[in-house]
This record gives structure tokens, C-alpha cells and sequence, in this order.
């Protein structure tokens, strides 16, 4: 490493490096290679004038000085005319030190001291191998240095713009049902190295690209895997891509070691490519944590039920406040705070996901502010604190999903709560609008909704509801009647002034039609419910109040 080169890197820190090559075909024409060092592809860190005897100590690594050649007259800063000569050896001295500080190019400036580069000042940095410039007197060195943080700033703008579609690539692949072989598939794409993924066991979890194989790591892993704090490890080996190979710990809060990412490549990584594998690595410390340490709470509650269900009926009240406060702890509550239960359907006319599960259950999450979440057949069911405002129910249907509102309760009362929600899902299928228990009437057409209770009464009725207008309304009155007098042929013929044989005979007509067995109460109760939504129900107190 040179002399003033950063201790961290060998080369420049910025995301995006000017190399020499670049900088001097942005200039103007007038700007000459006088000799060129053949190191075009170096990266440049600043351009900086200097008529410093010797500037090395205030430069770093990569820099492109500049100097209208005061340092090379007689006697140095004295003033003397300029055809001053500065002896040949001197000269020499001065390009070889800026060679040792690893100085990119010489920009030797015409006027006032000088009309063309000296002689010696060629010798010197062709002897050194320094790349020398010509800059005319038309060119102020302001504008050479102006030019250099232009391209800088476009350049990092690209690489800006190229990181910021990377990390959206790199979340969708956290969200995606394999996140970290996504996530390692995305690095490889952007990165020219291979990676492997390792759990605290020294296991493979994932790989990308061409990786050595893992018995040459075994010394690498065994530092990596026994390491405490954070820290990057480093090997080289003699294998193809693998002439640095770098690996990363992934540590949980408590710096326990569960893992590693491992990297092999035959060059260095630029610093947007260091990006890139500082975002992956959070990533996956992101992932390994939740899989191993984090969400405690939901697999605790879990663990209890599944081994002690009975302690939710017949617990005492130590074991019943304790998971209470697993839940609270799920839900973000608190012991004492009430919870719900939600169910979600996707609308028919929504389409469905085709990003993995994984993206699906942590929108749920977000949404609701619960990591007490399932995804189901019918699309979902969640326990959260909220009330499910409007507004949280409008962004939920924008989706294209349809909820039932579960009313609220505490940990005891979740199991009947949610199966007074599941009975309300048929309703919220047919009618494709969301509910709420608290809302609702607790009656069979209040529950069944007008779009339903409709096609059953067309499917039920039919025979009857196809006869002509006059002959379709006499049968329905009269089955009507009967039903509502729980099959009493006297009542009936008396509210619709009939004699009881025309009404038996009606009745019977009417079974024979509908093919029912009318002796049987299910069949009776199935027809009177029909008839509430015959053109609409019957009587105002039938209808559930989203109906009225």
C-alpha cells in the first residue's frame, strides 16, 4: 500500500470511480499527454493544484496534482525569471516521491513560468512512470478541477439510481417464499463473486454461482463461526474466482453468531458493490434473527396450546395470565386489552397473488399490526388489537379483498368469537361486500343476505314461480298463510276466506308442484324462508339492518 493510502481500502472511497482515462478524454482538446504511464484505468480521487516543493505529505492515493512548474525553478518559490533551470536530479526527486504516493498523473500548466514542459520534467516521469499532462494557459486549473466533480456526481447519481433498483430487487426477494436463496441469486446478478450461506452449524443453507468447495473454507469457517462482534474475515485461495474470498458474520442483538455469508471473487469489489453485500448481509441477519430469536411470543403461545390446550378452559390464573400476555405481546397490546378476529376473502374480480405466500402473511402482519396471522383456504384469518377502522377496511378492499369484523373479546372468548365470524363468510361471498358482527342481525335472513335468500327462493320455488302472474300469486298467498298458521287448515281458511277443503287441496297441489314432502318441519322451514325474499321479505322486521 502507498504511503498515504487509506488505512480501509487501497483505492478511492467514492461509490462511483473517475478513472484517469475518463477525466482525460472530458477535457478539452487543447489538454495534451505529453506521456502517457500506460495506468489509464486507475481511479482518480481529487485533482489538486499544488507549487509545493513537496506536496506528498497533504496528498492521498489517486490524486491528479497540478502545478504550473514553480517547484522546478532555481531556488524553488524565488521568484527567479522563467528560463530558470532546476537540476535534473532534483526533478527526479520530486516526480519519484509522487510516484511513492501513488499520484495518477502530472498536469504541468503553461504560462506564467514556463511556455512548453521541460525537458528534464519528461525525462523524469518517463524514467518514474508517471503519466504527464499538458495544460495550455487557456485552460485555468479551475475548470480542470470543476470538470472532475462533474463526472464524480454523474457517476454517482448512476450508481445511486442502480443501488436504489437493487435494493427493491433485494426486498422482493426477502418477501419471495425462498428469501435467501433469492436474496443470494440477486447478489450474484450484481456482484461478480459466488456466495454461500451457512447456518451456526457450518450447514449450507443457500449458494449462488460457482463456490469452491466447502472443505477449502473449513479454516475460514471456523474463525467465522467462533468470532464474536462484527468483523469481515478474510482468505485467499488458489482456485478460480476465489483469489479473495470474504466472509460475514450474522449475528443476532446479543452478538451470538448464527450464521455466516461467504464470498469469493478474483478482484476487489468496488464500494457500490460493498453496498450491495452490506444490504444482503442485513438481510440475512434480518431473516436468520426472526427464524431463530425473533417473534418469540406467537411460537410460545403456540407451543402452550398445542401441549396444554386445556389450560385456555381450566387454567388457573397464573398460567391464564401468562398467556394473556403471550397474546398481548403478539397483537402489540396489552394483558387487558381486547382482540378480534378477522377474516379476509379475495373478491372474485381481484387476481391472486403470485409472489409466494411469505409477501401475502407479512402484508397481513403490517395491515393489521399483529404477527397472529394464518393463511387459509378461503384466504385469511388474523387476531389484532385494531377496531378495523373505515379507513383500515377501505385499504383492505382496495386490495380486493372483503373482511368479516369479528366483534371484540378476550383470550377465552376467541374460540366462539371466531365462529360467529366464519358464519358470516357465506354472506360476504355472495354479497361481495365486507361485515361486521356487532352490526348484524342474529336471524337465518339476516344472516343469509338478500342475494342469497333470493336464489334460494328461486331455486326452491321455481315450479311455482314460473305459472302465470295471477295463478303465482294465489299459490303463494295461500302457502304463505298455511306456514304462517304452522299448518293449521282452519286458521288458514279463515284468514283467506276459504273453506278448509279448497285450502288442503291448494296445499296439496302446491307439494305436488314443488316435489317437498310439506309433512316434514325442515322442508316447511326452508320453504317460509324462500318466501321472505319473493319479491322482496315480507315484513319489515325480517330484514337485517343493511337491508332496511
Amino acid at each position: 500500500m502507498r504511503r498515504n493510502a487509506p488505512t480501509a481500502a487501497g483505492g478511492p472511497d467514492q461509490l462511483d470511480a473517475v478513472t484517469l482515462e475518463q477525466f482525460l478524454a472530458a477535457l478539452p482538446a487543447e489538454v495534451a499527454v505529453v506521456h502517457d504511464a500506460g495506468n489509464g484505468q486507475v481511479p482518480l480521487r481529487w485533482v489538486e493544484p499544488s507549487e509545493l516543493e513537496d506536496p506528498t505529505p497533504y496528498l492521498l492515493d489517486g490524486e491528479f496534482v497540478l502545478t504550473a512548474g514553480m517547484p522546478f525553478r532555481d531556488g524553488g518559490n524565488d521568484g527567479a525569471g522563467p528560463q530558470g533551470g532546476q537540476s535534473a536530479a532534483r526533478v527526479e526527486e520530486y516526480v519519484r516521491r509522487l510516484v511513492e504516493a501513488g499520484v495518477a498523473a502530472l498536469g504541468f500548466g503553461l504560462q506564467p513560468y514556463y511556455d512548453a514542459v521541460p525537458d528534464h520534467v519528461l525525462a523524469a516521469c518517463r524514467k518514474q512512470g508517471l503519466t504527464l499532462v499538458e495544460v495550455p494557459a487557456s485552460v485555468p486549473f479551475a475548470a480542470l478541477g470543476l470538470e472532475f466533480s462533474k463526472l464524480l456526481e454523474s457517476g454517482n447519481a448512476r450508481v445511486f439510481r442502480q443501488l436504489a433498483e437493487t435494493n427493491r430487487h433485494l426486498m422482493r426477494a426477502v418477501l419471495s417464499a425462498r428469501p435467501e436463496h433469492e436474496l443470494l441469486a440477486a447478489l450474484a446478478q450484481r456482484v461478480p463473486a459466488w456466495a454461500v450461506l451457512l447456518g451456526a452449524d457450518g450447514r449450507v443453507r443457500a449458494r449462488a454461482g460457482a463456490a469452491v468447495d466447502l472443505s477449502q473454507l473449513q479454516p475460514l469457517l471456523k474463525k467465522l463461526l467462533s468470532g464474536a462482534g462484527p468483523r469481515v474475515e478474510t482468505e485467499t485461495l488458489d482456485a478460480p474466482g476465489s483469489a479473495l474470498v470474504f466472509a460475514h458474520p450474522l449475528r443476532s442483538s446479543k452478538d451470538a453468531t448464527l450464521g455466516g455469508l461467504v464470498l469469493g471473487t478474483d478482484k476487489a469489489l468496488t464500494p457500490a458493490q460493498n453496498s450491495v453485500v452490506s444490504s444482503v448481509v442485513g438481510l440475512l441477519e434480518l431473516l436468520v434473527r426472526q427464524r431463530t430469536s425473533g417473534s418469540l411470543a406467537p411460537s410460545q403461545l403456540a407451543t402452550a396450546l398445542l401441549l396444554h390446550p386445556e389450560t385456555l378452559a381450566g387454567g388457573n390464573t397464573r398460567q391464564l395470565n401468562g398467556l394473556k400476555d403471550l397474546l398481548a405481546q403478539s397483537v402489540a397490546g396489552t394483558r387487558s386489552g381486547q382482540v378480534r378476529v378477522i377474516q379476509g376473502m379475495r373478491a372474485a374480480v381481484a387476481p391472486a397473488a403470485d409472489d409466494g405466500p411469505v409477501r401475502e402473511l407479512l402484508q397481513w402482519r403490517r395491515l393489521f399490526d399483529s404477527k397472529m396471522v394464518e393463511l387459509t383456504d378461503y384466504g385469511f384469518a388474523a387476531v389484532t388489537r385494531l377496531k378495523v377502522d373505515d379507513q383500515l377496511l377501505a385499504e383492505v378492499e382496495h386490495l380486493g379483498w372483503r373482511l368479516v369484523v369479528g366483534e371484540p373479546t378476550e383470550l377465552s372468548g376467541l374460540p366462539e368469537t371466531y365462529r360467529r365470524a366464519s358464519s358470516l363468510r357465506p354472506r360476504v361471498s355472495a354479497t361481495g361486500k365486507s361485515a361486521r358482527v356487532e352490526e348484524m342481525t342474529w336471524s337465518v335472513t339476516g344472516l343469509l343476505g338478500r342475494e342469497a335468500g333470493s336464489m334460494l327462493a328461486a331455486r326452491i320455488l321455481a315450479p311455482v314461480l314460473e305459472l302465470e302472474p295471477e295463478r303465482r300469486d294465489a299459490q303463494l298467498r295461500v302457502l304463505r298463510s298455511w306456514l304462517a298458521a304452522n299448518g293449521s287448515w282452519d286458521a288458514t281458511a279463515k284468514e283467506l276466506d276459504l273453506h278448509r277443503n279448497s285450502v288442503r287441496r291448494q296445499i296439496n297441489a302446491i307439494a305436488e308442484v314443488l316435489d317437498i314432502d310439506l309433512g316434514q318441519a325442515q322442508s316447511r322451514a326452508e320453504l317460509w324462508i324462500a318466501l321472505q325474499y319473493v319479491d322482496g321479505p315480507v315484513t319489515e322486521n325480517s330484514q337485517s339492518p343493511q337491508e332496511r
